[in-house]
């Protein structure tokens, strides 16, 4: 048994077996009160799955917390590396880019052919308006915060202000991006993390893995620092039920950073209020980060 690199939300160990390779998935010290519990991800875990979507395949989870001390699920192993900045500073990524781009197009359009109801996932809410009830939560978020972000409140004002004037609803990741998905020998062998999946409009989980700040310095490759948009756009439209429209794309991506910058902030307060871990203490100061993101976004559109 050894633990698996990343995993700041969660935990992941590698389990060796006689019965073969799995990981034990179950909650990290610094997790997210908003990210579902681990029988509920196992749950959207089988549904994505028995989809055709390239996501482990879920064995099973354990809700005793007499066996390990809290609730676990354990899946399939997956070959390849997660980690991000490895991906993203692979020398041979003008040769693998826009295939791994691909992959992802293919997977996604897959996951959002997936339309609510969906009777194994009840504890899902079903929004009206997807984008509203984003900024209606992260209001909310904002408001227990001690200190006052007039530019986050700026941009939710504009992100209210100019919302999609059609929105349909599909099974979104909403954690799309790169560091949660496998690369193996130049090619896409799983999407991971499923903790913040929810019912949502496509174009945000668009948004959130072209967002620049999931691009890890590879500003010029808008999908997830790897590629430019045409291959993933092109294979996603070949295979979804309704197409991205790339117009919606920008408003989505105001929305990841604003996302971001508000969990930033939550894990800081998180540090000062004793949880004096690593992860915590250096994901605060990114909130500066996208706020200069959101502020040259509205920019571009208006």
């Amino acid at each position: 048994m050894e633990k698996l690199s990343g995993g700041a939300i969660q935990e992941n160990w590698h389990l060796q077996t006689v019965q073969g390779d799995y990981v034990l998935r179950t909650d990290a010290p610094s997790s997210l009160s908003t990210s579902h519990s681990r029988p509920e991800e196992f749950a959207i875990l089988k549904v994505a799955f028995e989809a055709g979507v390239m996501a482990p395949k879920p064995v099973l989870q354990c809700q005793d917390p007499s066996i390990i001390g809290a609730p676990f699920y354990l899946m399939e192993k997956a070959e390849g590396i997660a980690q991000a900045r490895k991906i993203t500073r692979d020398a041979n990524l003008p040769q693998i880019g826009r295939a791994i781009a691909q992959d992802l197009g293919h997977e996604l359009a897959k996951l959002h052919k997936i339309t609510p109801p969906e009777p194994s996932l009840p504890f899902l809410d079903i929004p009206e308006n997807p984008a509203q009830r984003r900024i209606d939560g992260y209001r909310a978020d904002l408001d227990n915060l001690p200190d006052g972000h007039p530019v986050i409140e700026f941009a939710l004002n504009w992100l209210e202000d100019h919302q999609p004037k059609s929105q349909i609803i599909r099974l979104c990741h909403t954690d799309y991006r790169t560091g949660n998905y496998m690369i193996h020998q130049g090619r896409l062998t799983a999407i991971l993390d499923w903790e913040f999946a929810s019912w949502s409009d496509p174009h945000e989980d668009l948004g959130w893995l072209c967002a620049r700040c999931w691009r890890f310095g590879n500003d010029h490759l808008k999908v997830g620092g790897i590629s430019d948009l045409e291959p993933f756009l092109n294979r996603y439209n070949s295979h979804a039920d309704a197409p991205i429209d790339p117009s919606q794309i920008p408003y989505w991506q105001i929305m990841a950073e604003v996302r971001w910058a508000v969990i930033a902030l939550q894990q800081a307060e998180r540090c000062h209020a004793g949880e004096t871990t690593l992860e915590l203490a250096l994901t605060g100061p990114l909130a500066a980060e996208m706020e200069f993101n959101m502020l040259n976004l509205i920019e571009s559109q208006t």
